[in-house]
């Protein structure tokens, strides 16, 4: 399984659209975390670009972000990954918390974000 997390350093960035990289995590069948890589994203806003195929084409099949707006949700979960927003804190910590089964989508997306409209 891989997970992806919006990241800005080693932190998960407050929004999937605007994030300096994503980290994409490799949990194995034993729930342990066996790799860990970074994908940059093409630039402009993360819902209007290819970077939904590129994940969906590595295998991603969770996105745990702070939060996004209802068009890459829709984006996302056409491609077969499951979003969870409110996530907040260290990349690697956020990803044994979704594992472990202490995580849960917080149901609310953003609206409009300046450069990007609603998305």
């Amino acid at each position: 399984m891989k997970i992806a997390l919006p990241s800005s350093g080693n932190m998960v960035d407050e929004h999937f659209g605007h994030c300096e990289f994503f980290t994409v995590i490799t949990v194995d069948d034993e729930k342990k975390i066996v790799n860990q890589e970074t994908l940059q994203p093409p630039a402009g806003c993360g819902c209007k670009t290819n970077i939904v195929d590129t994940l969906a084409k590595m295998g991603v099949t969770v996105m745990l972000a702070g939060n996004m707006g209802a068009g890459a949700v829709n984006v996302l979960t056409s491609h077969g990954i499951q979003v969870v927003r409110g996530c907040s804190g260290d990349v690697r910590q956020v990803a044994k918390n979704w594992i472990e089964g202490s995580l849960s989508d917080s149901g609310s997306a953003c609206t409009a974000h300046e450069g990007c409209g609603e998305h």
